[in-house]
């Protein structure tokens, strides 16, 4: 069965989140393991590690993914915000290891005013520096961006980019958003725009692929290089879109998460309703 789920709170507890996402009728689910926006952080106890996994693993919700804190620049010109970038990256990736998380889904960053071989440099560097500071069993799914200025990590070659000579291990796959890859020039709601991007993960990351795909319709439209994610079907890519992206074989056996908007309790709920309606509709073809 596909494996679906959203991205659920972690107020009052991480393992609260297992809970919520069982409520909704998930089978998988992405969480922060902090606050994103901000640098501090604190570790995970181990009895809240130990009664998240059990709780995972008798709810049935799996897998789980870390969305690491959106102020992460490996990138960055500033050298301060590097090293704290090193650091909270380096805490997530320790928090999924407790937790028994396989991936941290991370954006790498941006080149703020520096040409891009400058800024995928530095991105590199702080990746090593990371592995050096543990042995991680988890690891990275490097996530596609809208094409906004000073994205590095916008098409499949500039992911390619980033990961060659990487660590070991460190890097595990691509985490691809349909909102963010229809933003940056990835036409998914046609069948020719479908095989460029199987293309192209088959061409420019082997043996890494695709692990998690973010499910977001897209507030504005093709190629618009903005990142604004909208309810599935209210968006640009639309119900036909998605049908069309869902029955491609080569992405059916990868789980699905939604970051669509929450504007109160029930968005969630809808929004899984209408993608397990096309699920369904893509099953019976």
């Amino acid at each position: 069965m596909r494996r679906l789920g959203v991205h659920v709170s972690v107020a009052g507890g991480i393992h609260l989140s297992v809970e919520r996402a069982k409520e909704l009728g998930c089978t998988a689910m992405q969480i922060f393991s902090h606050n994103p926006r901000g640098w501090a952080f604190s570790d995970i106890t181990e009895s809240e590690a130990v009664r998240f996994r059990k709780l995972s693993d008798e709810l049935n919700v799996r897998p789980v993914f870390i969305h690491s804190s959106y102020l992460i620049n490996l990138a960055s010109p500033t050298e301060a915000t590097r090293e704290k970038s090193i650091s909270l990256l380096s805490y997530e990736l320790r928090m999924a290891d407790l937790l028994g998380i396989d991936y941290v889904v991370l954006h790498p960053g941006k080149a703020a005013g520096q040409d891009f071989r400058t800024a995928v440099k530095r991105t590199k560097k702080a990746l090593a520096l990371v592995h050096e500071t543990a042995q991680y069993k988890s690891g990275i799914l490097i996530e596609n961006t809208a094409g906004q200025m000073g994205d590095i990590s916008s098409t499949m070659p500039m992911i390619a980019d980033i990961a060659e000579g990487a660590p070991a291990g460190l890097i595990k796959g691509i985490c691809f958003d349909t909102c963010h890859g229809y933003a940056a020039g990835y036409d998914i709601a046609d069948d020719k725009g479908i095989r460029k991007l199987e293309r192209e993960l088959k061409e420019y990351l082997s043996p890494l692929k695709a692990e998690l795909i973010h499910l977001n319709d897209a507030k504005k439209g093709f190629a618009s290089g903005v990142d604004r994610h909208e309810h599935i079907g209210e968006g640009s890519i639309g119900i036909a879109g998605f049908r069309r992206f869902l029955s491609s074989t080569f992405l059916r056996k990868i789980p699905l998460i939604l970051e669509t908007p929450k504007k109160d309790d029930g968005d969630d709920k809808r929004n899984l309703g209408v993608v397990r309606e096309i699920l369904k509709e893509v099953k019976n073809v």
